[in-house]
């Protein structure tokens, strides 16, 4: 992965900024003849979409899907293929006491000390704004139809808001829920908890369960392509996730050997702390990662900063921000894991290919 491109066989690249006309994604590397149906990839954006919920930002878009290139008669043609989201509801007057100041949490100092362009509408230079996941999304929806006929079923989760954690797991209930929790116990003072940062001017962060069923035993490299490797930086790459696990995580330093061992029998394995992978390839269980996700940084309360001429500032942030993360991350989330497997599925695919 670098900079605005990912991928090794199937590579994309995301284009375009939060507030201008447009954003999306070209994917290179897709074999020929692939079906791909639209309404899938639309269903996706439909659900990492703003606006949907009280508990997201109400940026209204509808982010419709135009595919450019690259598919004809509902067939992939093996060329790249684009796929174009038009944004029509920017509002980057709401930025207008903001583009000489960096906001705290934000990307905008980092992004000028790199290319020495001043704070833009969105984040940073707009392209770290949450905005940029669209082309990731559209991207996640096509890499899904290589997945499918493997049977590999790719879900996420809000698992936790502040101090409130889910403690079921019901894919069914978290599909129609607002908040994407899985818990119908935990999803009111999920609600709660978002209600309260917004009506303090605040945010709130959480953690994002992800769990991938169906992925054969294989994928994967040794060394430097490790599937751990590449699905953890690719979960990095999305704004605002700031730590990740893989099967038990953290957890795996308060153990032993005996304890964190995943034990075999001739049923296979025990035991999943490894969350279906070792030594960088997957075991053929379901592989599992747990996101911690940071507050949003756009908050509503006074906060003290710098412009650039260096000058202490005191700013208070307006315009429509998600007071939690989570539940749009989620999606993003999923598409990113489609993206690294279907990836690593086609590499292991040449391999067998190239071993015959």
């Amino acid at each position: 992965m670098f900079g605005s491109f990912m991928g090794q066989i199937l590579r994309i690249a995301t284009f375009g900024e939060s507030h201008g006309p447009a954003v999306g994604v070209v994917i290179d590397g897709l074999p020929a003849g692939l079906a791909i149906d639209e309404t899938l990839i639309q269903r996706d954006l439909d659900r990492r979409r703003p606006g949907t919920s009280p508990y997201v930002t109400q940026r209204k878009e509808a982010d419709t899907a135009q595919i450019l290139s690259g598919l004809a008669d509902g067939r992939t043609l093996g060329t790249p293929l684009c796929v174009v989201v038009h944004n029509t509801d920017a509002r980057s007057k709401d930025y207008g006491e903001l583009l000489g100041v960096f906001r705290p949490g934000h990307a905008d100092f980092a992004y000028h000390a790199k290319y020495g362009a001043p704070p833009q509408p969105g984040g940073g230079a707009g392209r770290s704004s949450g905005r940029e996941t669209v082309g990731r999304v559209a991207a996640g929806a096509v890499a899904r139809a290589i997945l499918a006929p493997l049977g590999v079923v790719i879900r996420a989760c809000t698992a936790a808001v502040g101090q409130v954690r889910a403690a079921r797991l019901d894919w069914d209930f978290a599909a129609q829920d607002p908040l994407r929790c899985p818990d119908p116990d935990a999803a009111p003072a999920m609600a709660e908890r978002i209600a309260q940062a917004r009506a303090e001017g605040d945010s709130v962060g959480g953690l994002v369960r992800l769990v991938v069923s169906g992925a054969p035993a294989g994928l994967g490299d040794p060394v430097f392509g490790k599937l751990d490797a590449r699905l953890g930086g690719a979960m990095f790459s999305i704004g605002g996730v700031k730590g990740v696990e893989i099967g038990a995580g953290f957890a795996v330093a308060q153990r032993s050997g005996g304890q964190n061992n995943d034990a075999m029998d001739e049923n296979g394995f025990r035991g999943n702390n490894a969350g279906g992978v070792l030594g960088g390839i997957s075991t053929g269980q379901e592989i599992t990662m747990l996101l911690a996700v940071k507050p949003t940084p756009s908050i509503g309360r006074p906060q003290q900063t710098i412009g650039l001429d260096g000058q202490p500032r005191l700013i208070q942030i307006k315009g429509r921000h998600d007071p939690c993360l989570c539940p749009r991350i989620a999606p993003v989330a999923e598409a990113m894991a489609a993206l690294v497997l279907a990836d690593a599925y086609l590499a292991q695919r040449a391999l067998a290919g190239a071993a015959r």
